[in-house]
């Protein structure tokens, strides 16, 4: 019996298949608290189509998620969002941003496995959202840099202003940028490379 489909099956566009120059892939981060920008910079620097994982917040978020700040986002992450970029003709970046929602936290585990590095995107309008998060990643001992999102209403504080508030040491990278520009998102994703580049060689003199 001959069989038709009228499904047609197609393999991943031309666009996202893996440069054939790359040589190592690394695993990166990109953290925050709610409606920080984590997707829009995914988004911004991905090479390929973003995957996002982005639902329509309703009624049932009210009196459990906390939208301070961002009370005119629609619509939230609640697994992951995946993106890819060529660092170099031989380093690629795989980026995962993760939900920022407290009750999605469980699936952090699962991202941070494996990862080499993270970005923290803070907000300066509600930097409170950002300790819980720069605790998490302490507790697991992953590298991180810190990126200021510039939101038009954010205040602006001098860099050693911010690593008190965030209870930051000096060797910790803060680094402005805006997460709706690709090239201002890569400068930070270069940020957090030369910042584990940097950790790498201080583990080899010792």
């Amino acid at each position: 019996m001959d069989f038709k489909s009228s499904e047609t099956i197609t393999g991943p566009r031309a666009e996202d298949h893996l440069p054939h120059t790359a040589q190592a892939a690394v695993k990166i981060v990109i953290v925050g608290g709610f409606g920080v920008g984590k997707t829009t910079m995914v988004g911004a620097v991905s090479e390929i189509k973003p995957l996002t994982t982005e639902e329509t917040m309703t009624q049932a978020g009210i009196g459990i998620d906390d939208n301070y700040g961002s009370e005119t986002k629609t619509a939230t992450t609640v697994a992951m969002d995946f993106g890819r970029i060529s660092i170099t003709e031989r380093l690629v970046l795989y980026l995962f941003g993760t939900p920022g929602q407290e009750r999605f936290w469980f699936l952090w585990n699962g991202l941070f496995e494996g990862a080499l590095g993270a970005v923290v995107l803070i907000d300066t309008r509600r930097l409170e959202v950002s300790f819980d998060v720069i605790g998490r990643l302490e507790e697991r001992g992953v590298p991180f840099v810190v990126a200021m999102n510039t939101f038009p209403d954010a205040p602006s504080y001098p860099i050693e202003d911010l690593r008190a508030a965030l209870d930051l040491s000096e060797d910790i990278p803060i680094v402005q940028c805006d997460a709706r520009r690709r090239a201002s998102s890569r400068d930070v994703l270069m940020t957090l490379m030369h910042f584990l580049y940097s950790l790498t060689m201080s583990e080899a003199r010792t």
